[in-house]
């Protein structure tokens, strides 16, 4: 009864929304006036003190194994903890009970084929066709996952400047859509590295398909491992693996493979406001030894190398899109999850859709691309940001 007692005081300021929440003993208790956006199911207690200690983990676990189960929206019943200035979730110290994580690059394979490496297949349920795992570029309101993905491969191209003939290097290429793209669309000689088996097989299946292999190439290795200079160098939804030991090291490392005066378009979640980069839950079920650094954080490391900020450009509503989408593409295709991952399984990725597409709505982390320049800003880009939506407009970024 006293754990009882206490989930009843904990759950009185823990939501910015009204909710429902049903305890293991058939007891409903409403908190928050007007209709509930969820109603809460705990089919056994949870330890209060670990909640207060490690909320993400420890409620993370008890829904996966179905001790806690949500009806109604669950991205607006996390989105409504993270607005509540005494939720749980603010509270929670759980940070430190990471353990703390080598990035070597041994460990950074074992990192990265733990989560790309669950196999193409997987992937492919619920992505767009483009293979694209990162924030997409909603130019329209009513444009397409698939559009928006290929919105933002040409965005980011165009925010370069490239001239065909030029060189690319794309750090962490994904399914190699950039690289693809950048050949046949742009005229560019680009080059892509990644750490997962997976990813390499299914991007050389795709450049021998399309006959680009003089044009496109894949390397199976650590980014750190790259030797030669490029004209210029993407690298999206990557820093985010590298870990903060290692930030000042990756954006020496692309200032090192960037010719001079070539340019460089970093793109990565990032938070903006102060707070931990990780959570307890995400490292342990989903991106072992991720690390979400702040935007002074980035820029710190960015002012230690020959590079220049030319553009900053958060896209946070850009990305609570794309996850509401993956989400509802991953719901539609449950029942084959479920019969070849099985119920955690789902119930873990949906809770990692949903709940990062919440953090993102809530304003907890934002997605930044940054445009550098190796040398004076700007020396080999035009006067205004003109160019940049002059060039989407022509390449059907509208």
């Amino acid at each position: 009864m006293l754990e009882k007692a206490a989930y009843k005081q904990i759950f009185k300021t823990s939501f910015k929304s009204p909710v429902t929440v049903e305890f293991w003993d058939g007891e409903t208790q409403a908190y928050g006036e007007g209709t509930p956006i969820a109603k809460i199911i705990m089919h056994e207690p949870v330890s209060i003190k670990d909640i207060m200690a490690h909320a993400s983990l420890t409620l993370g676990e008890a829904y996966m194994d179905g001790k806690i189960e949500v009806q109604g929206d669950l991205q607006q019943l996390v989105t409504s903890a993270y607005l509540s200035s005494q939720s749980f979730l603010r509270g929670s110290k759980f940070a430190k009970f990471i353990p703390k994580r080598s990035h070597s690059e041994k460990a950074s394979k074992e990192d990265v084929q733990s989560h790309y490496d669950i196999g193409n297949e997987f992937y492919k349920m619920w992505l767009d066709p483009t293979m694209t795992y990162s924030c997409a570029y909603f130019a329209n309101e009513s444009d397409t996952l698939e559009m928006a993905q290929t919105n933002k491969v040409h965005h980011i191209l165009n925010k370069l400047n490239v001239k065909p003939g030029e060189t690319l290097l794309d750090i962490g290429c994904g399914w190699g859509t950039l690289v693809l793209t950048a050949a046949k669309e742009y005229g560019l000689k680009a080059t892509g590295v990644t750490l997962s088996q997976q990813q390499y097989d299914l991007v050389n299946q795709k450049i021998a398909a399309e006959g680009l292999e003089g044009q496109v190439s894949v390397i199976l290795e650590d980014y750190r491992e790259v030797k030669q200079q490029y004209d210029h160098i993407t690298s999206v939804g990557m820093f985010e693996h590298v870990g903060k030991e290692n930030l000042e090291a990756y954006f020496e490392q692309v200032d090192k493979l960037l010719v001079d005066n070539g340019t460089a378009l970093i793109h990565g979640i990032t938070g903006q406001q102060k707070g931990e980069g990780v959570d307890a839950w995400i490292n342990k079920y989903i991106f072992p030894g991720g690390y979400i650094p702040g935007l002074s954080e980035n820029i710190e490391h960015i002012m230690g190398t020959s590079l220049q900020i030319d553009d900053l450009e958060p896209l946070r509503r850009h990305y609570q899109k794309t996850l509401e989408i993956w989400a509802d593409n991953f719901h539609a295709v449950k029942d084959h999850v479920l019969e070849h991952y099985g119920e955690r399984f789902y119930r873990m990725w949906d809770l990692y859709l949903q709940a990062c597409a919440a953090s993102f709505e809530a304003g907890n982390i934002d997605v930044v691309q940054y445009l550098m320049t190796k040398g004076p800003s700007s020396a080999n880009l035009p006067m205004t940001r003109s160019y940049i939506y002059h060039a989407d407009v022509a390449s059907g970024v509208k």
